[in-house]
């Protein structure tokens, strides 16, 4: 924590999705403590929004256990993002695996999600584990400023693009595979700031819990993530210059998450051994705040 009592240095940036390699500092999707231990050896990942925040510390902790990796970015607005973080699954590779995959997506749209899902399966042969993590998020203070357009691309990012990926994907998952899906603690608690998005990510929980049930005479497990206070690049991308530099002291932890604390929850649904009697369940990896279900 800053001198000044600040969890970050004041920053914005203007424009979504926002960009990690622009703020300050930059997210830590990596840690010397977290030891890999083949847990995903030999299984396929597709990780939407990949390239940055969250995604990139997924990304990053299934490529060190064994599994071969295609993530999805935004074309012309994550590129160096996208390229970086794919050096950092080269290098995070086991011998085995395949070599990891950026594709470049608008996956608000159904066929754009027909085309990944067709992009992995004809690269890897089949799809193991989806982990549907693309999201935007824009604050506003009142109703009257969420008009069709964006409430309609909102919803098409974070929850259509969940749909329609899991239609197509399940043609190419067989019994032991995994579907995550990020929710939020927003769903739970509310955010008068962020009403468009909670309500989302609101739609992620029920259609996690749904899902679940359809799914699990077929042996696919679905479950979620509902982070907290994390710091990715939606934050300098939403908030304003104070709201960031303070951006996570309200829960009891007093403090923001780093992606590598999200992301091993990530590991242990996707991990058939550790969590195979775990189905319909969401993680609350939100630096100690109290949800009810």
């Amino acid at each position: 924590m800053a001198s000044d009592g600040n969890q970050f240095p004041p920053q914005k940036q203007d424009s979504q999705p926002g960009k990690e390699h622009a703020m300050d500092p930059t997210p830590q999707y990596s840690s010397q403590h977290y030891k890999p231990s083949n847990k995903l050896q030999g299984k396929v990942a597709l990780v939407t929004g990949g390239d940055s925040g969250i995604g990139r510390a997924v990304c990053h902790c299934f490529a060190l256990e064994g599994a071969t990796v295609a993530f999805t970015y935004v074309k012309s607005h994550e590129d160096k993002d996208a390229r970086d973080t794919l050096e950092i699954l080269k290098k995070a590779k086991v011998e085995g695996a395949k070599e990891p995959m950026a594709i470049p997506a608008d996956l608000g749209f159904e066929e754009n999600c027909r085309k990944v899902v067709e992009s992995v399966v004809n690269s890897y042969g089949r799809i193991d584990i989806l982990v549907n993590n693309a999201a935007e998020q824009h604050k506003t203070w009142s109703i009257d400023d969420i008009d069709e357009a964006r409430l309609e691309r909102v919803f098409r990012t974070n929850i259509f693009s969940q749909f329609f990926l899991v239609k197509y994907a399940l043609k190419h998952m067989k019994e032991g595979s995994s579907i995550i899906n990020t929710t939020s603690v927003t769903a739970y608690k509310g955010s008068p700031k962020l009403l468009d998005y909670s309500a989302t990510k609101g739609a992620i929980v029920a259609f996690t819990r749904g899902l679940a049930l359809q799914l699990v005479d077929r042996g696919i497990r679905v479950n979620g993530v509902a982070p907290g206070p994390i710091w990715t690049p939606l934050i300098p991308a939403s908030f304003s210059e104070d709201e960031c530099a303070k951006f996570g002291k309200e829960v009891p932890m007093q403090r923001a998450g780093q992606t590598i604390e999200v992301a091993p929850s990530y590991v242990f649904l996707a991990s058939c051994p550790e969590s195979s009697y775990i189905t319909g369940q969401i993680l609350h990896p939100n630096g100690g705040t109290i949800v009810n279900g």
